[in-house]
């Protein structure tokens, strides 16, 4: 009864935290939605399902039906909503084939969720697969992402629609660059790729005599370079693209914002498997780690006020503006007190990353940018996390202090190798097993996929508390071997 008791009470004041957070951030709740609410697709849930997926006393677990397989590499999902932290659950997920074909025209345009020509993970019996397609210019990509929202939905319902089509139209430009592994991309676009055996070639005595291609003076020969040219490899261009893409989207959720209700941000945990690499982007403080043969490999890290510490220190250095005359840029190991101006204490500065003393002044009294250690620590006492999308609208608490100036769009891009029996970077035949997770809390979310091509592979995504991704045999019967527990 006290378990209900207490449900039921951080429910309601959750409701009504969220109602003040949409009321501090402006009249966006008078707009209508970009996209409405609901759960992932792929688990194809009625809006009755998706009501009582909502209810924190019950907290129903959601898993794919074993019925049917809708998504590729085998891939297995299950999530349950965090009681009493807000009134719906404001993370999301996404799981889709894509084909990635050069554009036609050449025409830029915002991506919009029926732009794209792909296979819906709707729930219809046949599948997430790609029917056969007639044309051959073109290059599957396999599309893995995590969001968790915060301070509402609206910006992580946006992302999982739309992220993949930014990524998308980032690499249409560049599919016949990216087919073509045997010559390294052009410095520029339209420019023939250098080959060495030509310019190499040494010139016979009479040809040099006669003024030949390539004798010195002659018309037919290029200017001598006196510079090194850097050699780009196709890898670099993925990540670009999947960089390239996350800074779009989160501009379209700044435009859109002012015409829809998007509320709130979220972190972006994205896997692509592409031309036989893997290649896992995360904008936030979720985690990846590659399991492989007994070897746990890191692949991203947590972006959190700590880890950024002399980032956010910086920009606040060179732009104090920022701070509104409230906060301090510097680092004390608690709060300053008046009686202690004058006095020497320790601090940190945007240059440190060890600790030294400094006379206290008036300026130090202030709030500091970066307050609490740990999973606690905030910036400006107000979020935990420093990088994702959306969040233009957050403030200082009653304050008219934005915080989007020191939270980054851009995320940290880790690409698999393609060698085989590659412990450290995964192989040709898979990307091994791919741990994505947050150090805090309990998994509440599960996502399992097998690649198919090597079944032994297999990949847990784990993002937020309440989720957990991957490939693997397990979703079928009882872990054995697969070292990770969920909860």
């Amino acid at each position: 009864m006290l378990t209900r008791v207490k449900s039921a009470v951080a429910n309601f004041m959750g409701g009504i935290m969220a109602g003040s957070a949409g009321a501090d951030h402006g009249s966006g709740a008078d707009l209508p939605l970009r996209f409405p609410y609901g759960r992932p697709e792929f688990l194809g849930l009625s809006p009755d399902e998706v009501e009582c997926s909502a209810d924190h006393i019950a907290r129903p677990i959601l898993i794919l039906s074993k019925d049917t397989r809708r998504l590729p590499w085998t891939t297995g999902y299950a999530e349950v909503i965090n009681a009493g932290k807000s009134t719906h659950n404001e993370d999301q997920a996404s799981c889709e084939v894509l084909f990635v074909k050069k554009k036609a025209g050449g025409s830029n345009s915002t991506p919009n969720k029926n732009s794209t020509k792909r296979r819906s993970s709707l729930p219809n019996g046949e599948g997430l697969q790609l029917k056969e397609n007639s044309d051959t210019d073109g290059i599957n990509l396999y599309y893995w992402s995590l969001f968790d929202g915060h301070a509402g939905s609206g910006a992580a319902v946006v992302a999982s629609k739309l992220l993949q089509h930014h990524i998308l139209e980032q690499l249409q430009e560049i599919v016949d660059i990216l087919r073509n592994t045997a010559v390294l991309p052009p410095t520029c676009l339209g420019e023939e790729p250098d080959n060495p055996s030509t310019n190499s070639r040494t010139l016979t005595r009479a040809a040099s005599l006669r003024g030949g291609v390539g004798a010195p003076g002659s018309p037919s020969t290029p200017p001598t370079r006196f510079f090194t040219e850097k050699k780009i490899p196709h890898e670099c261009l993925v990540i670009g693209a999947i960089e390239s893409a996350f800074k779009e989207m989160d501009l379209q959720i700044e435009r859109e914002r002012t015409v829809y209700n998007i509320s709130g941000g979220c972190t972006a945990l994205v896997v692509v498997y592409l031309l036989g690499k893997l290649y896992v982007a995360n904008a936030g403080d979720s985690r990846a780690i590659i399991i492989r043969n007994g070897e746990v490999i890191p692949m991203s890290s947590e972006f959190t006020p700590e880890t950024e510490r002399q980032r956010l220190q910086y920009l606040a250095y060179m732009q104090p503006h920022l701070l509104g005359n409230e906060f301090t840029h510097l680092e004390f190991p608690r709060r300053v007190q008046r009686k202690e101006v004058g006095k020497r204490m320790l601090y940190r500065d945007f240059n440190m990353t060890g600790w030294a003393y400094k006379t206290i002044e008036e300026d130090d009294l202030k709030f500091p940018l970066i307050y609490g250690e740990g999973k606690k620590a905030r910036v400006m006492a107000t979020i935990g996390v420093t990088r994702g999308l959306g969040d233009h609208d957050l403030k200082v608490h009653d304050s008219n202090i934005y915080i989007k100036p020191f939270l980054s769009s851009s995320p940290e891009v880790h690409a698999g190798g393609t060698g085989p029996g590659d412990a450290s970077q995964g192989s040709a035949e898979g990307p091994g097993l791919a741990d994505i997770q947050r150090q805090a809390g309990l998994w509440r979310r599960h996502l399992c996929l097998r690649h198919p091509f090597d079944p032994r592979e297999q990949t847990v995504m784990k993002g937020a508390p309440r989720v957990v991704i991957g490939w693997g045999s397990f979703w079928e019967g009882p872990v054995r071997d697969n070292r990770f527990l969920v909860v």
